[in-house]
């Protein structure tokens, strides 16, 4: 697999353990980043902390059903754009229509298998995180950095239906230059001559502690986000999310 989408986040929420485990070790076979849950109230809490790429929704999960998680999703903020695939026993067209009306992106009528599961994931990545293209938006555990507006938003804890929750972050044009290039480049440690060329130039002829004290106005305007700049002895810096 290559492009955007080879290391999309993928959380997926199915009551059945056997069929949660298959779903999981398929989408990590494939070299997703798949986490699976059993409730509804599960998927919350672990959205909370980090937003994924796709979600994989079963519609009859006890208590939060997946029809009206996809409900909230659609209504907050900052999940409004997740991509979502339905899993349902059912195979009406009332399902499939409600689903797709309140803004599901696919759907999976069981029992389905494995290589059809995977070539629907594909496809709605395709479409989201185009393997030619930067990301319009890119999201570093609690951070996303929206690369069309240019703007930056922080979420704090379990706040994903309370708009107050979502912070925006005002940042100078060269410390969203240097944060878009972290993000961009996320878990990979980058050198300090890599970072100064990409955000300054080829020709700058500025001091070398300009990188620094870029790192740190950055690390101090982003807040409870700043754990996610880190220093690389005798490196540079990279940028990752280490919440669990």
């Amino acid at each position: 697999m290559q492009g955007a989408y080879k290391k999309a986040i993928i959380y997926a929420a199915e009551d059945d353990e056997g069929i949660r485990d298959i779903i999981i070790y398929a989408l990590q076979s494939a070299g997703f980043d798949a986490q699976g849950f059993e409730t509804g109230e599960e998927f919350f809490d672990r959205l909370g902390g980090t937003v994924p790429n796709l979600a994989i929704l079963d519609v009859m999960l006890p208590g939060e059903d997946g029809i009206s998680i996809l409900r909230r999703l659609r209504g907050a903020n900052v999940t409004k754009d997740i991509p979502v695939i339905m899993l349902t026993a059912k195979d009406t067209e009332l399902d499939k229509v409600k689903a797709l009306d309140l803004g599901a992106d696919d759907y999976i009528s069981k029992p389905f298998g494995v290589m059809e599961l995977i070539s629907r994931v594909k496809a709605v990545l395709r479409r989201t995180m185009p393997a030619d293209a930067p990301g319009e938006k890119i999201i570093i555990g609690r951070l996303t950095v929206d690369n069309i507006g240019r703007d930056v938003y922080l979420l704090e804890n379990n706040a994903l239906d309370q708009d107050n929750k979502i912070q925006k972050i005002d940042l100078s044009y060269k410390e969203y230059e240097l944060l878009l290039y972290l993000a961009q480049n996320a878990g990979r440690a980058l050198n300090r001559d890599s970072i100064i060329n990409a955000v300054w130039g080829y020709d700058f002829e500025g001091e070398s502690r300009t990188l620094d004290v870029h790192i740190r106005l950055l690390r101090q305007k982003l807040g409870s986000a700043r754990k996610y700049i880190k220093t690389v002895r005798n490196v540079g810096y990279k940028m990752e999310a280490d919440e669990t």
